[in-house]
C-alpha cells in the first residue's frame, strides 16, 4: 500500500484537528465543584492546610488527598519523534499531548506532558527525579538510543514511583502477546523457536529481552542491523546494548540468518524482508513486521508464497496490530491502583499473558455487533485483541496489579479482586469503545454513502475523510463544476477529484428509472407525473433517497442544508418504516463513564403508549448493542402521581404493556429526571424496578425531548451524537445543520455498518 492510499486525512484536515476551538487536545478541568465561596475556603485557604498537614505528617497521604495517584507524566525531549526524527522537544508536544489524551481515553488516567529541551542525559535525568512528588509515574517517549536506556536505568534506580520507556516496552509486551498466542497455534513452545530480530533500536532490544525472559533460549536469537547479524566479535558499529545480544553463528546477513527460522520480528524499515527470506523460513512461520507506517513486508506478499504463515504489523488495516495502546494505559492503570514502586519484568510478563489470554476468549456481544455483526474468533487473524475491546481495562490491570504485589514492589495492595474488577469496569464507558469498532467495522467491509449535499463544503471535506479512512466509497449529489471547484478548493488533487463519483439529480442517467419507481409510489397520493419528475430533478433529499432505494447505494446521509423535519419529510417520500417499527429519532450522551440515551428527540410530537413502549424497546435494544444494560426511565413532570395531571395516562399504559410483553430489560415511570438519575431521588421511592440510575430516557413528547437533547448538547460537558434515525427499512441518517465534517462521518459509519439498525 503506498503512502498515500495509507493516509486517512488531509494536512490540512490535520491541523484544523489540532487547531479548532481550543488549540491541543488536552485541558484541566476541576474535579471539585467551585461556585461557592465555600467550596473555594475548602479548595485553598484556609481549607487546603488540613491536607498539607496530613501530607507532610504522611507522605502517602498525598495519594489519597491528591491526584499524584492519578497522575502520569509524558515526557520527552524530541529526539526521535515517531519515524520522523530528531525535531526537538517543542515539535514533539502534539505527540506527547496525543499520548496523555490516550492514558485519559483508554484506562481514566490523568496525564501531563512534559518537553524538556536537552539532549544532555545528565540534565534530562536531573529534572525527571526532581519531579517525583508531582507524579504517580513518568512514562518517556520519543528519546532516541541509545540515550533512552541510559535514562530508563538511572531513573528506575533512583525513583520510588513507576519508571516506563513505551517506545521499549509497550511494543514489546503486545508483541510478546501475540508471540504467546502464535506459539500456541502452531503448537511450539518458547524454548524450541529460532528468532530472527531485525533492528536494534529501542523496541527491537526490549522486545528481544522480553522474549528471552518469556522462555526463548539467548542461543536461539539472532539480531541484526543496518550492517547485518550482531555476532559476538563483532566491532563496528556496537555498543554495550548490542553486545548484550550478540550472537554466536557463522551467519553475517539478514538472509542468512532467516534460513530455517520460526519467527521474525521486525522493528527496522520498510522492504527490509524479501520473499526469497520468507520462503527459506520454518514450517508454519510467525512474521511480526512491525516497521511503521509501512511493515518490512506486506502480509500480502508473504501469503502469495507462505500460506501457512502467521502475521502481524503495526498497522490497523491488516489483522493482529501490534498497537501499543494495548499495553501503556492498563500497566500504569494497575501499577497506579497498588502504588507499585517499579514496572518488572514480572509486570510486563504479566500484562502480555493477559493480553494474549484475552485474545482467545469469546468476544462479547457488543463488540462483535459494531464489527457488524462478525464475530473475531481466535484464529490466525486475531492474535492479539482488538484496541477497543472493553475488557481490555479489567483483564490487564489486574494481572499487572497481582504481579506487583507477588513481585513485592506493591505499596498498597488490594484484597477484594472482584471489587477491583468492578472498580476498573466503572471507570470507563464501553459506549465508546463499541462505537470505536465500528470504525473497524466499516473499514473490513467499505460500503457506498450517498452524501445528497454535496456542493457544501463540509459535506466535501466528510466524503473525502470517508474515503480516505478506508469506509468505503462516497457518492455525491451536485452540479458537477461546484462539486470539482469544491474539491479543489479542499486541497484535492485533480486526478483524485476525477474519480469522485458525482450525480447532477438534473441529468443523471438513473432518472428514468427512478422517476418510475416514484410515479408507481406517488401517484394515488396527489402526485401526477410532472410532480414526480421536479421532485426526481430538483430534489436532492429525493434523488439520494431514491438511489438507496434503488440499491445504488448502501447508505444516505443529508441534513445540513435543511432542518430534519423537512430532510426526514422528503426522506420519507421515498422510504418506508421497517416492518413493525415506527421511525423516531434518538440523541446519544457519551460521557467519561456513562451513556445516556435520549427518545424521541426528532419525529413523534405526542406519541401514544403504543408508541412509547415500541420507542423504549428499540432503544433498549440499541443501548445493549452499545455495551450499556438498559434501565428505562419514562420521563415526566409527575412522579409516580405526584402532582396529579391529566398527561400521565399514555405514559402509565405504556408501561402497563412492556408488563405485558415481559420484556428483559428494566424500567419504570412516570418519573421526573431528577427520581430517574440521581441516586439521593430515587432513594426515596424504595418500589422503583430501576436498579440504579437510568442510562435511557423515554420522553412524554417532542417538545421536551428535543430541547432536552439540545440543551444537553449545547451546555453538557460530554459529546452528543445524534440525532439517530432509527426504524426506517433502509439506512438513512439526517445530520444536524451545524454538524462538522467528523460528525458528517461519524454518522455515515454509523449507517453503513448498520451499528443502530
Amino acid at each position: 500500500m503506498s503512502d498515500d492510499k495509507a493516509k486517512e486525512f488531509s494536512d490540512q484536515e490535520a491541523l484544523r484537528f489540532h487547531a479548532n476551538g481550543r488549540p491541543g487536545k488536552i485541558e484541566i478541568i476541576a474535579s471539585k465543584p467551585m461556585a461557592t465561596q465555600r467550596d473555594l475556603s475548602l479548595a485553598y485557604s484556609p481549607g487546603v492546610a488540613v491536607p498539607v498537614l496530613a501530607i507532610a505528617k504522611d507522605p502517602d497521604a498525598a495519594y489519597d488527598y491528591t491526584i499524584k495517584g492519578n497522575l502520569v507524566a509524558v515526557i520527552s525531549n524530541g529526539t526521535a519523534i515517531l519515524g520522523l526524527g530528531n525535531l526537538g522537544a517543542l515539535a514533539s508536544k502534539p505527540v506527547m499531548e496525543g499520548k496523555a489524551v490516550l492514558f485519559k481515553r483508554f484506562a481514566d488516567i490523568d496525564s501531563i506532558d512534559l518537553e524538556l529541551a536537552t539532549e544532555d542525559v545528565d540534565r534530562f535525568v536531573d529534572a525527571v527525579e526532581l519531579m517525583e512528588p508531582s507524579f504517580g509515574g513518568i512514562n518517556l517517549e520519543d528519546i532516541k538510543a541509545p540515550e533512552c536506556f541510559i535514562i530508563e536505568q538511572t531513573l528506575r534506580e533512583r525513583m520510588n514511583i513507576p519508571v516506563f520507556h513505551d517506545d521499549q516496552h509497550g511494543t514489546a509486551i503486545i508483541a510478546a502477546a501475540g508471540l504467546i498466542n502464535a506459539l500456541f497455534l502452531t503448537g511450539r513452545k518458547p524454548a524450541d523457536i529460532k528468532l530472527v530480530v531485525n533492528g536494534a533500536g529501542a523496541a527491537s532490544i526490549a522486545c528481544t529481552e522480553l522474549v528471552k525472559a518469556m522462555g526463548v533460549k539467548p542461543d536461539n536469537v539472532i539480531m541484526c542491523d543496518t550492517k547485518g547479524v550482531i555476532w559476538q566479535g563483532r566491532t563496528e558499529g556496537m555498543n554495550q546494548w548490542k553486545s548484550a545480544h550478540a550472537a554466536v553463528t557463522p551467519d553475517r546477513t539478514l538472509a542468512e540468518a532467516m534460513r530455517g527460522a520460526d519467527v521474525f520480528f521486525g522493528l527496522s524499515a520498510k522492504g527490509a524482508v524479501t520473499a526469497e527470506m520468507v520462503a527459506t523460513m520454518a514450517p508454519n512461520p510467525i512474521i511480526f513486521a512491525m516497521a511503521n507506517p509501512d511493515p518490512e513486508i506486506t502480509p500480502e506478499e508473504v501469503h502469495a508464497i507462505r500460506t501457512d504463515a502467521i502475521m502481524a504489523t503495526g498497522r490497523s488495516d491488516y489483522p493482529n496490530q501490534v498497537n501499543n495502546v494495548l499495553g501503556f494505559p492498563y500497566i500504569f492503570r494497575g501499577a497506579l491502583d497498588v502504588r507499585a514502586t517499579t514496572i518488572n519484568e514480572e509486570m510486563k510478563l504479566a500484562a502480555a499473558n493477559a493480553i494474549a489470554d484475552l485474545a482467545r476468549q469469546q468476544v462479547p456481544d457488543e463488540v462483535a455487533a459494531a464489527y457488524g455483526g462478525k464475530a473475531r474468533n481466535f484464529g490466525p487473524e486475531y492474535i492479539i485483541p482488538a484496541p477497543f475491546d472493553p475488557r481490555l481495562i479489567e483483564a490487564i490491570p489486574v494481572a499487572v496489579a497481582k504481579a506487583a504485589m507477588a513481585s513485592g514492589v506493591a505499596r498498597k495492595p488490594f484484597f477484594d479482586e472482584d471489587a477491583y474488577r468492578q472498580q476498573l469496569r466503572a471507570r470507563l464507558n464501553p459506549t465508546t469503545g463499541v462505537l470505536a469498532g465500528s470504525f473497524e467495522a466499516a473499514r473490513a467491509r467499505p460500503r457506498r454513502v450517498v452524501f445528497a449535499e454535496g456542493e457544501q463544503e463540509v459535506v466535501l471535506r466528510a466524503a473525502v475523510s470517508y474515503r480516505s479512512s478506508g469506509f468505503g466509497e462516497p457518492v455525491l449529489i451536485g452540479r458537477e463544476a461546484p462539486v470539482r471547484e469544491g474539491l479543489e478548493r479542499i486541497g484535492v488533487s485533480p486526478e483524485d477529484i476525477d474519480s469522485f463519483e458525482i450525480h447532477n439529480s438534473a441529468n443523471s442517467p438513473l432518472v428514468p428509472r427512478m422517476v418510475e419507481l416514484l410515479y408507481a409510489r406517488l401517484q394515488r397520493r396527489g402526485h401526477v407525473l410532472r410532480d414526480v419528475e421536479r421532485m426526481v430533478n430538483h430534489e436532492r433529499n429525493i434523488f439520494g433517497a431514491l438511489m438507496l432505494e434503488l440499491g445504488e447505494v448502501d447508505a444516505m446521509m443529508t441534513g445540513v442544508t435543511r432542518n430534519f423535519a423537512q430532510s426526514f419529510s422528503q426522506v420519507r417520500q421515498v422510504i418506508d418504516p421497517a416492518p413493525g417499527h415506527i421511525p423516531f429519532g434518538i440523541h446519544m450522551w457519551v460521557g467519561r463513564s456513562s451513556t445516556i440515551f435520549i427518545a424521541d428527540t426528532t419525529v413523534n410530537e405526542r406519541p401514544s403508549s403504543q408508541m412509547l413502549a415500541d420507542i423504549a424497546e428499540q432503544t433498549a435494544a440499541v443501548a445493549r448493542r452499545l455495551g450499556q444494560e438498559p434501565r428505562v426511565a419514562f420521563l415526566s413532570y409527575s412522579t409516580f402521581g405526584n402532582p396529579p395531571g391529566q398527561f400521565l395516562a399514555n405514559i402509565r399504559d405504556a408501561i402497563t404493556l412492556l408488563d405485558e410483553r415481559r420484556v428483559s430489560f428494566e424500567y419504570e415511570g412516570e418519573m421526573s429526571p431528577d427520581v430517574a438519575l440521581n441516586p439521593m431521588m430515587a432513594d426515596r421511592y424504595p418500589f422503583s424496578r430501576l436498579s440504579g440510575p437510568a442510562n435511557v430516557l423515554i420522553m412524554p413528547g417532542l417538545q421536551s425531548a428535543n430541547i432536552s437533547a439540545k440543551l444537553l448538547k449545547e451546555l453538557g460537558s460530554g459529546k452528543m451524537i445524534g440525532p439517530l434515525l432509527m426504524g426506517m427499512s433502509k439506512p438513512v441518517q439526517v445530520a444536524p445543520m451545524t454538524s462538522t465534517a467528523s460528525d458528517l462521518v461519524t454518522l455515515a459509519v454509523l449507517a453503513a455498518t448498520g451499528a443502530m439498525s
